[in-house]
């Protein structure tokens, strides 16, 4: 919830809006090449950036620096922000949100606050993946638009996504003991002038059960035989094991790489993919393996004491038209109990439902700002639901509704089956106590968070070495 009032209750910027925020949208990956640039001097966000990017050490925090290119990738990201109907913050608050990054990341080497690699690594495939599918998967095209090689791409986003992930670790540790009580949202309701009380739009309350189509076993058999014709043509010396996950594998991940999943830690991959790749010998190619991701056909590249080096080709079986059928016939039947009264919309939901996001809510969105089960229309992204809700009743309960949905893991559509529905619809209103409790209390707690992260950068930057090129002393971030 974007609420103006707050900005002025202290001089900092919301720390958790930047933290969690701003800087995680740098993942984005924008483009470097004709970029605006910073100005020599720290100006503020009313302020338009002009001439050539000084792309030169700002700050260092013992061993981690700030570029000026860093700062004007996250001024340009505030601006784009504020054009959407947020205040962006002026660069001096934006060069203070990054000094806090680095902070944390030198305290978190201190404090012994780590991520593991292969949660890095996971996370940074998923970034690449989503924005190899914004070029159609297609890494020429990729290439061509970036000017950088998909390693170079992918190092950059590792580098950004393990920043963020310890970021929100140390964040994590900091505020483990914060808790929000009635009492804490009433004052902080209370506290808010009668004239900056916000006005919500319409809202609404909608849930879904979905239905992933289980794929036959005919399927699979289809794409165990495609991958064993592949392993003839590597045996037999008619191509080779890189040049065929180029061709073959749906690990966007790792074929551009060949395959070639670099060296990983016992218990990191799947059991079964683990296990097979144990049982080779270097240079050795499997039959196909399946995993919760599909079928793998793994060569074991080389063993180091507890770790290995492998490739694979991954190809993921889709389900066939039958299989679809019998996911809409399957929630048809389940949507009639729930109709006739034998179940509940939200028992059925988390029993049956294959969408985990929602399951365990009774099926119902929710506000990733708030935690709510109340929607604004502009928080249903997808366009098609959107349409599918503005052609409903209150009340009402679709037939099984076919639609895409993206594996986060892959990047690739899958098709689903779902049914909606549609409980409530909330008129626009001033903010009240009554109405939007959940978003009260969740900027209270943000609130809360802002003031125990102030006072922990306050003794914290103690502790560590901290040098400003003078060029952002008028920033005065260092000051109590």
């Amino acid at each position: 919830m974007n609420l103006p009032y707050m900005n002025n209750w202290a001089r900092k910027v919301s720390l958790f809006l930047i933290i969690l925020g701003l800087y995680g949208q740098q993942i984005s990956l924008a483009q470097d090449t004709d970029s605006p640039a910073a100005s020599s001097s720290a100006e503020t966000a009313e302020e338009k950036p002009s001439g050539q990017v000084l792309d030169k050490i700002i700050a260092k925090v013992d061993n981690y620096i700030i570029l000026e290119s860093d700062l004007q990738k996250a001024y340009l990201e505030a601006v784009s922000q504020a054009q959407q109907g947020m205040e962006a913050p002026s660069r001096c608050q934006i060069f203070e949100s990054l000094l806090i990054n680095k902070l944390m990341m030198a305290k978190s080497e201190i404090d012994s606050v780590v991520v593991s690699e292969a949660e890095v690594i996971i996370q940074t495939d998923q970034r690449f993946n989503m924005v190899l599918q914004q070029f159609g998967g297609d890494e020429e095209t990729l290439i061509e638009a970036y000017g950088k090689t998909a390693d170079q791409l992918k190092s950059e986003i590792q580098d950004a996504v393990k920043e963020q992930m310890v970021v929100q670790k140390m964040r994590g540790v900091i505020t483990e003991e914060l808790e929000v009580s009635p009492n804490d949202v009433r004052k902080f309701f209370g506290s808010i002038p009668n004239d900056s009380l916000p006005f919500f739009s319409a809202e609404v309350s909608v849930a879904q059960i979905v239905k992933k189509p289980e794929v036959s076993q005919e399927e699979k058999d289809k794409v165990v035989e495609q991958l064993l014709s592949i392993k003839e043509k590597i045996l037999s010396g008619e191509s080779d094991f890189a040049t065929m996950a180029r061709q073959y594998s749906m690990d966007p991940g790792s074929k551009v790489q060949g395959g070639d999943l670099g060296f990983f830690r016992r218990g990191e991959l799947a059991p079964q993919y683990e296990a097979t790749a144990y049982s080779l010998k270097q240079g050795e190619i499997s039959d196909p393996v399946e995993t919760m991701f599909g079928f793998h056909m793994i060569q074991l590249l080389e063993t180091r004491g507890n770790t290995f080096n492998s490739r694979h080709i991954l190809i993921i079986p889709s389900p066939s038209e039958n299989d679809i059928k019998k996911a809409e016939r399957y929630l048809d039947s389940l949507r009639q109990q729930i109709v006739e009264d034998k179940i509940t919309f939200a028992k059925a939901a988390k029993e049956y439902s294959d969408d985990r996001e929602t399951s365990d809510n009774g099926g119902f969105f929710t506000d990733p700002g708030t935690g709510s089960n109340r929607l604004t229309l502009r928080t249903l992204e997808d366009p098609v639901l959107y349409f599918t809700l503005d052609s409903m009743e209150i009340g009402q309960i679709t037939q099984p509704i076919r639609y895409e949905d993206q594996d986060p893991r892959t990047g690739r559509s899958e098709p689903g089956v779902r049914i909606l529905y549609y409980k409530e619809r909330f008129p626009a209103h001033r903010a009240n106590l009554s109405d939007d409790y959940e978003k009260l209390k969740a900027a209270a707690r943000r609130k809360k968070e802002e003031d125990i992260l102030s006072n922990w950068f306050v003794l914290a930057k103690e502790e560590v070495f901290i040098d400003i090129d003078p060029q952002y002393d008028r920033c005065e971030v260092l000051q109590d």
